[in-house]
């Protein structure tokens, strides 16, 4: 399995095994079992751990957003822009569109394009979280929250880890995506929506307690979490019975 899925990492492996194989393994046999057989490699980049986050953690979906724009090089093209809507709560990218430039109305557009995504009850908006970019300041885009009944927070300048889990997501993403070059906006664009849709619904999230982003955005993620504690009792039980079997032939 480790061979077949080569980007999982022994905690990854071991919640995919017991999701899907029907038995339990703790996370530490599978490293000891691959570090046994030369399967145990380094990784190739250090991460930004998403510790000082936003004061007021979040309690549901759909509490808050964070958002962010980031760039990639087009090779002929030049540079384009990726604006990204992450729910805070979740982790779970609630929408994402590749820009031509990175000024208020893309902001705009973005959000708005997110609420209708995720269905927004106009009257229920979340906080939008960002950072003090000039498309983030701007009084059109500050009149158009206002006019969606959004609540505008901006994190303290020169401190990213107030955006902590956007700019997470960002380097991880980033550090697969850039991976290649890309000659055309549409090879940027297919490359980033396969990335999104690996990171949403399959990428076991540790802080999501092993589950991925889209398990708690849609609320799978308490009866997963129960079914892998009953297969771990089950699968205790089992050993237990093949051990005694084991020591009354003995």
């Amino acid at each position: 399995m480790a061979l077949d899925l080569p980007e999982m990492s022994p905690r990854e492996l071991a919640c995919h095994i017991t999701d899907n194989k029907g038995f339990f393994i703790s996370e530490s046999s599978v490293y000891r079992i691959l570090k046994q057989r030369g399967l145990i490699t380094s990784p190739a980049y250090l991460v930004m751990r998403a510790d000082r986050e936003f004061k007021d953690n979040t309690t549901r979906v759909n509490q808050m957003w964070q958002t962010d724009f980031t760039y990639f090089k087009v090779i002929g093209w030049g540079w384009y822009y990726l604006s990204t809507i992450l729910d805070d709560y979740s982790r779970y990218i609630v929408f994402w569109e590749l820009c031509s430039s990175m000024t208020s109305k893309d902001a705009e557009r973005s959000i708005h394009r997110a609420l209708l995504s995720a269905g927004m009850n106009i009257n229920n908006p979340p906080r939008l979280l960002s950072d003090n970019g000039s498309c983030y300041i701007s009084g059109n885009l500050a009149s158009y929250l206002e006019s969606v009944g959004i609540d505008h927070v901006r994190g303290a300048p020169n401190h990213p880890q107030t955006q902590g889990k956007i700019e997470r997501y960002h380097r991880s993403m980033k550090n697969v995506v850039k991976l290649e070059h890309y000659y055309s906006p549409g090879e940027l664009k297919q490359r980033l929506s396969e990335f999104v849709h690996f990171y949403n619904n399959h990428r076991y999230h540790e802080s999501l307690q092993n589950v991925t982003p889209a398990d708690v955005y849609f609320g799978r993620d308490k009866k997963i979490l129960m079914n892998r504690n009953l297969m771990k009792q089950k699968t205790i039980q089992k050993r237990r019975k093949l051990h005694l079997l084991n020591s009354s032939k003995v």
